[in-house]
């Protein structure tokens, strides 16, 4: 016959028990609040970081290069980029960057800043430009490209300014659409978008907080930034080469400099960073 526990000692049982949970559980808030306070204390660290390199941005180097580049003749033409028009009329290039990619009427596409760059040399300077496209991006211990440095000139003569790409034309609303399509489109060998890592609030890798670019708020902090000096690469980074690093992380095909799925991408993230301050070129980790 099982001898039956007096109702007392049940009671003094389930007492403990539930101050031990009481008591775990206020261990593990400790946990959590510590575990926040550190991440509060990593964050404004990083930001103090990047506080005390700004005053010295490096991406000021390839401005002055980019400015020199604009003014330089060069091409079978022997003519600078002066005359070339990024949206605001011919020359004009105060304020372009902020309303970039656009539609141009002589193109009949959508353009961002580099395509439209490349557009200028071909067509204004003569230069067979074949070779500037294969090789946009600076690597290693190269000198930055001249993509690289034209970039961080004009887009830092929008530093201040509102992003404001267009969605008047037809096209301009098109472009956005596929980027958003492409935004959230999975696919490659671990089933990515740009929606997993940038999609999600409170997404992280490493100490680095990942925006979540879907959302106005965290496009217009992240849009507004590119182009911008890596200091863990040591050189300016253009939105293209954003999207192509996004595109190899995810390990998805190479993404072509200029295709329609850079524009496009590039397109939804700008329309949806409207109103934000550019702050370009900005500095990175």
């Amino acid at each position: 016959m099982a001898i039956q526990e007096p109702t007392v000692y049940k009671f003094r049982k389930a007492s403990l028990k539930a101050s031990a949970l009481l008591v775990v559980a206020g261990a593990l808030v400790g946990v959590c609040t510590a575990a926040q306070a550190d991440q509060a204390s990593i964050e404004e660290g990083i930001q103090q970081y990047r506080d005390m390199l700004s005053d010295g941005n490096p991406a000021e180097l390839a401005e002055f290069k980019g400015e020199d580049l604009w003014k330089q003749k060069q091409g079978p033409k022997n003519t600078s980029l002066e005359q070339c028009d990024l949206g605001l009329g011919a020359g004009v290039v105060k304020g372009a960057f902020a309303q970039l990619p656009r539609y141009f009427a002589d193109t009949h596409q959508v353009m961002d800043l580099e395509t439209r760059l490349v557009y200028c040399m071909q067509t204004l300077q003569g230069r067979d430009t074949t070779a500037l496209v294969q090789h946009p991006f600076s690597k290693g211990a190269e000198p930055q490209t001249e993509l690289e440095s034209l970039a961080a000139y004009v887009s830092a003569q929008s530093k201040g300014m509102p992003v404001n790409v267009p969605q008047s034309r037809p096209e301009e609303r098109a472009a956005r659409a596929r980027g958003e399509k492409l935004f959230f489109y999975r696919s490659g060998p671990y089933d990515f978008a740009c929606a997993s890592c940038h999609g999600v609030k409170g997404q992280r890798i490493r100490l680095q907080e990942l925006p979540e670019l879907s959302k106005p708020e965290d496009a217009r902090n992240s849009f507004t930034a590119w182009p911008a000096y890596r200091v863990s690469e040591g050189a300016v980074r253009t939105m293209q080469w954003r999207i192509y690093d996004c595109f190899r992380q995810q390990r998805f095909p190479a993404l072509k400099f200029g295709s329609q799925a850079s524009i496009d991408l590039i397109t939804y993230l700008g329309v949806t960073a409207k109103g934000g301050i550019e702050k370009t070129p900005a500095l990175k980790r």
